[in-house]
């Protein structure tokens, strides 16, 4: 790992190269004013070309409208293909979540909402999504990326989302690039200060949370030069609670006596076994199962404290420098309560085909069944998670010349994530249940029985005495991440043919991770009614009274089962060793990359052609130590064992931005970019991890990497045609192409394992990694803002703004066969999280001291993954389509003095999951928070 004693000698390099450029300054004493004209007339040096100002040219409208101004005069002087988000103001970006914002721009779709709000972001269909604050690019701990979400919106000014890429841009992120821009104290030409804060309801929990933040800036001129400073702080809580019923996966059993058929097919098949009628195996017809039935009940409470510290300092109108300091927390304590009903048993099964057994009408798949003598499981969950990232820049910018500006910046990250998960299983054995997999447009149903035979009532699971302990699992892990980068960039102005702007630079990044961690597990029978009764709670009203399933059940109590885990992890016999978070890997990466751009400007059929065209070229070179902790000696004894490997990659990644201008409201851009994602850390490792058979299956899983990953490569076609027209109003269009080659696909392989040493092999489903599949992308995206002028008084700021996105892939996804590990052909499907079409209409109201929005979105269905190969078949798990609905309102009291009132997911949906076919192999139902805040924010 980066060793941080590095970091001194690194900022004194920094210091001292500023100090050097910095005495070379006398020679560009000229005026800021005369340096701006001087770059004005080069940026047009052909001949009889009118002078454009490629400064934005924002018109001064407040409040939404405003801020769409800014948005879209950005896109229209960028010469890359570029959406924005403006705040209105400090302090007033326009969503409690950056994520939720970004879901209104043109070809943005995002999905996973969960936890109280939505996740994850995805440009034109694809997620690899690289983040950048003030163009930096961060990471949280090991990953390549950060969570978007967990960087507060209160601290941004601006959202930009690139869909194309310049050759001085970071390569990687086949999708596109996100950069958020935070405040800085020349923003301003005087002092500010704002406070804002909300108190945010949601329903589901019951409780209302704090939003709070508060910005102070100010800047003023010395002897020394001109100095700014600007702190900006938030801090954000959320309660939430998510609910979840499901029926498992589907397998097949005999029909003569509902045995579970666990050979004889290709375990884990992307498309599943024949489902027609009479089908057979081995010779024997069977039926299509479900194998279990499951509630989650998930409640927990978010934390999420942020800062950012800028300071400015121009000693001459030549020369600025800043230093900045970021940091973004994430606590998170969750308690997610499971009732877990195994329904395949073959128990009494003549008596299961007395009750009767219903299936699709055509088809051998089971619609309804009575499942006896059926083993049930509760689990108490308890989750604390934590993350703490920091970034501190040190830069500056010197206009060496009137026509050469150069600009460089040190970097230094690290990052840290911490997670602990202990749960406890209670169990018991259901007389009877009673399972209609689909009984409501995809939402299941099952009951419990009471057994006539007895006085105690089997279908009242808070009844304690039914329970006793079983499985036990105290896991941890740690994420360790640093880096250390060095970027420069110079820019000359040039009058060479038609080339107006040369740009250059050069970046290098020492990268750390690590990561360790610790499993321990053991069962132990103790009655619920032995335990302490703090240590026993009662799950009550699921999934809100919207399907006939189980509203409550007894469970452990996670939060108490935390508190007081020493005392059951000697229960349960957990050794020290167990307890110790042990290192998986240690990996030092070194990347250097350096470009070389330049613009061009002409004049076509009497019309403005201009662009950018150039070539970055990315290495890197990982350092990697992995650790088997569960390694056996000869003597078959646990050790721990080391293996060491390097993964190196050169790419090289041209780029070509065109613009013409068909009048000067009027543009047509073409662009070929190529952009990479590199392969992650945890996708290196070389050893295999088993995880034994935990529901009966008859196979377990295994995980393993691949250190000789390559990193995946895009190959990128954009097409568009913008018209600007009236104050701040546009309709584009774009059509665009993503060729995309090596993506990173686990193969499948059937492997065996002695795992618990009683010298009989058991059988384990392998995945490891590999740019095993290829996939392309086309589709065509649209978008317009609108304010009609000439409307009467009262409709005077009635507005909207309007996209939509039409999407078409294709992945190429080998297929294994499960006995052998042999490829046996491959699969086209749709890629992964990409909807054919998706579209927003926001309607927005603004009049001078109001103003007032209503946000809606809608995608088709996707194919969101593929489920676990040792379970699941059909493996593609689909995504029915998804909608949101939210409102925003603030009113302006005095200039200074806002109130404001948001809703988000207005609709309540219930988000559902399917395997391949939505009637035969429903999946997941999922309701989750709606919230209403209302907030007030004080400038001045």
């Amino acid at each position: 790992m980066f060793k941080q004693t590095y970091l001194a000698s690194a900022i004194i390099f920094a210091l001292t190269s500023q100090a050097a450029y910095a005495a070379d300054q006398n020679v560009a004493q000229q005026s800021q004013t005369e340096a701006e004209a001087t770059v004005s007339q080069q940026q047009a040096p052909v001949a009889n070309l009118p002078v454009r100002n490629e400064e934005m040219e924002v018109i001064q409208v407040q409040g939404i409208r405003g801020s769409l101004n800014k948005a879209v005069e950005l896109k229209r002087q960028n010469i890359q293909v570029v959406e924005a988000i403006v705040a209105e103001d400090v302090g007033k970006f326009p969503d409690n979540n950056v994520v939720e914002a970004l879901q209104r721009v043109t070809g943005v779709q995002v999905t996973d909402r969960a936890s109280g709000e939505t996740n994850t972001v995805s440009i034109r269909g694809l997620n690899d999504v690289t983040t950048t604050v003030n163009g930096r690019q961060i990471f949280t701990a090991t990953g390549r990326s950060v969570a978007i979400a967990d960087i507060p919106a209160a601290l941004l000014g601006s959202v930009e989302v690139f869909k194309t890429r310049s050759s001085a841009q970071i390569g990687s992120g086949i999708a596109g690039q996100i950069d958020i821009k935070t405040h800085r104290p020349f923003d301003f030409e005087d002092s500010k200060v704002s406070v804002a804060a909300k108190g945010i309801y949601s329903d589901q929990p019951d409780k209302i949370d704090p939003n709070f933040s508060v910005l102070a800036s100010d800047r003023w001129s010395t002897h020394l030069g001109e100095i700014g400073a600007l702190v900006n702080l938030s801090y954000i809580r959320t309660n939430y609670k998510d609910e979840t019923v499901s029926p498992g996966a589907s397998f097949p059993i005999f029909v003569e006596d509902g045995t579970r058929i666990n050979s004889g097919w290709n375990v884990g098949s992307a498309h599943g076994i024949d489902t027609s009628a009479g089908a057979t195996i081995d010779g024997k017809e069977y039926l299509l199962a479900r194998d279990a039935m499951f509630g989650n009940s998930l409640e927990g409470e978010r934390e999420r404290p942020a800062f950012n510290i800028s300071l400015q300092w121009a000693p001459t109108d030549t020369s600025e420098y800043t230093f900045e300091a970021f940091y973004n927390g994430y606590r998170n304590d969750s308690f997610n309560s499971m009732l877990f009903s195994t329904v395949d048993s073959p128990t009494n099964w003549n008596q299961v085909v007395s009750d009767g057994i219903e299936v699709y009408d055509g088809t051998n798949v089971i619609k309804s069944r009575t499942a006896y003598n059926a083993y049930n499981f509760t689990s108490g969950d308890y989750s604390k998670a934590s993350t703490d990232s920091y970034v501190f820049a040190l830069g500056g910018k010197w206009d060496i010349t009137e026509d050469f500006q150069l600009k460089s910046e040190m970097v230094f990250q690290q990052s840290t994530f911490e997670n602990e998960f202990i749960a406890m299983r209670g169990q018991t054995t259901a007389y009877g249940v009673n399972v209609d997999y689909n009984a409501d447009d995809g939402i299941p149903s099952w009951t419990y029985l009471d057994n006539p035979d007895t006085s105690v009532d089997e279908s009242d699971l808070t009844n304690a005495a039914m329970w006793e302990t079983a499985d036990f699992y105290d896991n941890g892990s740690k994420d360790e991440g640093d880096s250390l980068s060095w970027t420069v960039d110079g820019s000359l102005y040039i009058d060479v043919g038609i080339f107006t702007k040369l740009q250059f630079g050069a970046r290098y990044e020492q990268r750390g991770a690590i990561n360790s961690n610790r499993t321990a597990s053991g069962a132990n029978k103790i009655a619920f009614s032995d335990l302490d009764p703090s240590m026993i709670t009662n799950t009550t009203g699921f999934f809100d009274g919207r399907a006939n399933v189980p509203s409550s059940w007894a469970v452990i109590n996670g939060y108490n089962l935390h508190k007081n885990r020493s005392q059951y992890e000697a229960l349960w016999g957990f050794s020290a060793d167990e307890l110790v978070l042990q290192k998986t890997f240690d990996i030092d990466e070194g990347s250097w990359a350096a470009y070389v751009m330049s613009d061009f400007d002409t004049e076509i059929l009497g019309k403005r052609f201009d662009g950018q065209v150039g070539v970055r070229y990315e290495g890197s070179k990982s350092d990697m130590t992995f650790f088997d902790n569960e390694a056996k000696d000869a003597a078959g004894n646990t050790i721990t064992a080391e293996s060491t490997a390097s993964n190196t990659s050169s790419t090289l990644l041209p780029s070509l931005v065109m613009r013409y201008w068909l009048t000067d409201d009027f543009v047509a851009r073409f662009a070929y970019t190529e952009t990479i994602r590199p392969p992650a850390f945890a996708d290196l490792n070389s050893f295999t991890y088993y995880t034994p058979d935990l529901t009966d299956t008859g196979f377990g899983s295994a995980n393993g990497g691949n250190p000789d990953l390559d990193p995946v490569t895009s190959q990128n076609y954009d097409i568009s045609l913008e018209y600007y027209f009236g104050n701040g109003n546009s309709v584009y269009g774009t059509y665009f192409r993503r060729d995309i080659e090596g993506l990173v696909y686990s193969s499948l392989t059937k492997t065996l394992y002695d795992y618990d040493d009683d010298g009989v092999d058991e059988s384990y489903i392998l995945n490891r990694p590999g740019n095993t599949s290829n996939g392309k992308l086309t589709g065509f995206e649209f978008g317009a803002v609108y304010f009609p002028e000439g409307l009467p008084s009262l409709l005077d700021g009635l507005g909207t703004q309007v996209s939509a996105t039409l999407l078409d892939s294709s992945q190429d996804i080998p297929e294994y066969d499960s006995e052998t590990g042999n490829q046996i052909g491959s699969t086209t499907r749709d890629m992964f999280g990409v909807s054919d079409e998706s579209y927003s209409a926001t309607l927005i109201y603004d009049k001078e001291f109001f103003s007032a929005r209503m946000s809606y979105t809608w995608r088709s269905e996707f194919l969101n993954s593929y489920d676990a190969a040792f379970f699941a078949m059909p493996r593609g798990l689909y995504r029915k389509p998804e909608q949101s609905l939210d409102f925003q309102l603030s009113y302006n009291i005095t200039d200074d003095l806002v109130v404001s009132f948001d809703a988000t997911n207005i609709l309540d949906d219930v988000y559902q999951e399917y395997y391949e076919d939505s009637t035969l192999f429903n999946r997941t139902n999922n309701i989750y928070t709606r919230t209403f805040a209302l907030g007030v924010r004080y400038s001045f």
